[in-house]
């Protein structure tokens, strides 16, 4: 009888330990992401950019090519490219990109785009003052967007001798169709203007 009681406790710590370890493990889960997004933009790791509010006021004599790359996720139908495919940016000096969108699907959907800077050991000197990039976009069958980016690469980058060989650095956007799609539905059921 004793020996049952001792088992029973035994298999009650077990699983108590084990829903504990579930608990825990679904918790890690929830706040890996939004760590993982705080690491990147602090570091730059990835390719992740850097914000500004406005640009330094000395350029640097270094010039880049800058290339801008467009892409579209499975489920979304957009053409989506940049106005231009490169430009050259001088260190320090603000640039202004476009980027273009159009739905050319039937229905109205919602997008949004995530974006990434190659080679990663970029990412942490090209700094963005403007960007459409984690904000939802919605579109109507036929309808076109202009999109601007206003970056500029921050002389820090001077300093840095992994730099050194880097002559190119491309800005990436990929757009995907939001998981809410509540913004296109009520686009849809939207009276038709006259």
């Amino acid at each position: 009888m004793q020996q049952n009681a001792t088992l029973t406790r035994s298999n009650r710590r077990v699983g108590i330990a084990v829903a504990c370890l579930v608990v825990g493990m679904v918790g890690v889960s929830f706040a890996a992401v939004p760590l993982y997004d705080l690491f990147c933009r602090v570091t730059g790791y990835g390719g992740t950019t850097q914000r500004a509010e406005t640009a330094p006021q000395t350029a640097v004599a270094r010039d880049f090519t800058v290339r801008f790359d467009s892409n579209t996720a499975q489920g979304i139908t957009w053409d989506f490219a940049p106005a231009q495919r490169t430009t050259t940016a001088q260190v320090g000096v603000e640039q202004l990109a476009f980027y273009r969108a159009t739905n050319t699907g039937d229905a109205p959907v919602v997008g949004t785009a995530t974006f990434n800077v190659t080679p990663h050991k970029a990412g942490q000197y090209f700094m963005k003052m403007e960007c459409f990039c984690f904000t939802e976009q919605v579109l109507a069958p036929g309808q076109s967007i202009d999109m601007p980016v206003q970056f500029y690469l921050d002389p820090a980058l001077m300093d840095d001798v992994k730099m050194d060989d880097v002559t190119t650095v491309t800005l990436s956007y990929t757009f995907y169709p939001a998981p809410d799609q509540s913004g296109a539905e009520q686009l849809a059921m939207a009276p038709a203007e006259k």
